[in-house]
């Protein structure tokens, strides 16, 4: 048996431990687990790149506003469910400042993390239209969107972007718009895990069918500005992060301040409702509700049965965090793009020990550096080289959990550390040897 920095069986053990037949379809937090128990029992230190979590201190400048507030005493009052007004106005004025969109204050909704607006977001798009029952992914994508779909009980269709970039997006999207049961389309932009980025055209194409077919789209926008290849940090100036807003009045932008800002444990964001959709009264609500539009059904009635409202103070730390890019007195871009910096050194070590980039243009483009990137290794399924990694002490989810139908891993970036570069290079080394690439 070929040597390896964690033996086999205790990574074997472990897998059987959590009763995990396919490793490929192992979830994070799985995956996270099992790496944690084989670090624990063989001493050796894991690099960890399963889990997307922010790696950087959170912003001192929202950390000021929010001790600030709670000693002002806001933790005893229960926050207006539309919103702190201070938040909606400066979600409103960060959004013409980054995206140059005007959308007014009162469809800026403050929510807890964008994993709750996807969550009212996919309910309140569900009540639309009795016949449009099912939710659309443009996939690769965040595997826990999925999950809330089960957890409601909506259906819900996928397809991989891989083979559809470009003017190729058109006819796949309306093969599935044309049959009139989408009530949504969701994507990410840049996407995870991919870090692949949608450009002005394709966003042209998917508005324009929104608008045929009367679809609302969903643009998760959780890594804000962070396609490093272009300079998006200065407010009121191009260029500006792509949006669909620009082709389209049926849309949701979901704004998150965990990875842009670093605040991921206050659980903040905002969902960012256009104006037209807002005020936009639909037969489903009527006959639930007995009437109400979209911004008023999604706050009034599906927030508030959620949460009853968002964290008081957190509130208060996003709208200094917004105010102050804004301002331009905070380039937020600065302090994440290490992340950028990380992918790069992390992928010239996986490509020099025979590895490949899964999703590895953007088009004509190589792909962005940034939070997430795709490896993959010849010969191997997703399964196969995300459970052959844990012996070397490394930890990524496989693509197959993102709803991509390519092989290989997501990576992050997020946690590693400097000494682990050479550690992983070690590693590869090993790997590439026993592999007979050496």
């Amino acid at each position: 048996m070929k040597n390896t920095p964690i033996e086999k069986h205790l990574i074997d053990d472990t897998i059987e431990e959590f009763q995990i037949s396919d490793f490929g379809k192992a979830t994070i937090r799985e995956v996270k687990a099992i790496a944690a128990k084989a670090e624990q029992l063989s001493g050796v230190e894991f690099i960890k790149m399963e889990m997307g979590v922010p790696g950087l201190p959170p912003s001192t400048i929202g950390v000021k506003a929010e001790i600030e507030a709670l000693q002002n005493g806001i933790a005893s009052l229960y926050p207006d469910i539309n919103g702190l007004p201070e938040l909606k106005s400066e979600a409103s004025r960060f959004i013409k400042a980054f995206m140059n969109i005007e959308l007014k204050p009162e469809g800026c909704v403050p929510v807890t993390g964008s994993m709750q607006g996807t969550f009212a977001s996919f309910l309140t798009c569900g009540q639309c239209d009795s016949t449009k029952d099912t939710i659309l992914f443009i996939d690769p994508g965040f595997p826990v969107q999925k999950q809330q779909l089960v957890v409601m009980g909506q259906k819900y269709e996928t397809f991989d972007v891989y083979d559809f970039r470009g003017d190729k997006l058109k006819e796949k999207l309306e093969s599935y718009l044309s049959k009139g049961n989408i009530s949504a389309v969701v994507y990410s932009n840049p996407n995870n895990p991919s870090w692949i980025c949608l450009n002005e055209d394709e966003l042209r194409i998917i508005g324009e069918l929104a608008t045929k077919y009367d679809t609302i789209v969903l643009e998760d926008l959780a890594y804000f500005a962070m396609d490093f290849r272009h300079d998006l940090s200065n407010p009121f100036q191009a260029p500006y992060q792509p949006s669909i807003a620009h082709y389209t009045d049926n849309y949701i932008l979901l704004i998150s301040g965990s990875k842009a800002f670093s605040y991921a444990g206050q659980r903040i964001g905002v969902s960012c409702i256009s104006d037209k959709l807002y005020h936009r009264a639909y037969p489903g609500f009527k006959e639930r509700y007995g009437g109400g539009t979209f911004g008023t059904v999604f706050i009034h009635r599906v927030l508030y049965a959620l949460s009853s409202g968002t964290s008081h103070s957190a509130q208060f730390a996003l709208a200094a965090m917004l105010k102050a890019a804004s301002d331009g007195k905070y380039n937020f871009l600065d302090e994440v793009k290490v992340y950028g910096d990380r992918a790069q050194r992390l992928k010239s070590i996986f490509l020099r020990y025979g590895f490949h980039l899964v999703y590895d243009k953007d088009l004509d483009k190589p792909v962005a550096d940034g939070f997430y990137f795709t490896i993959g290794y010849p010969g191997m399924s997703s399964g196969e080289l995300a459970k052959e990694l844990m012996y070397y002490g490394v930890s990524a989810i496989s693509l197959v959990t993102t709803g991509s139908h390519q092989q290989g891993l997501r990576a992050c970036t997020s946690f590693i550390q400097e000494h682990q570069y050479e550690q992983l290079e070690e590693r590869m080394k090993v790997f590439a040897h026993n592999h007979g690439k050496s």
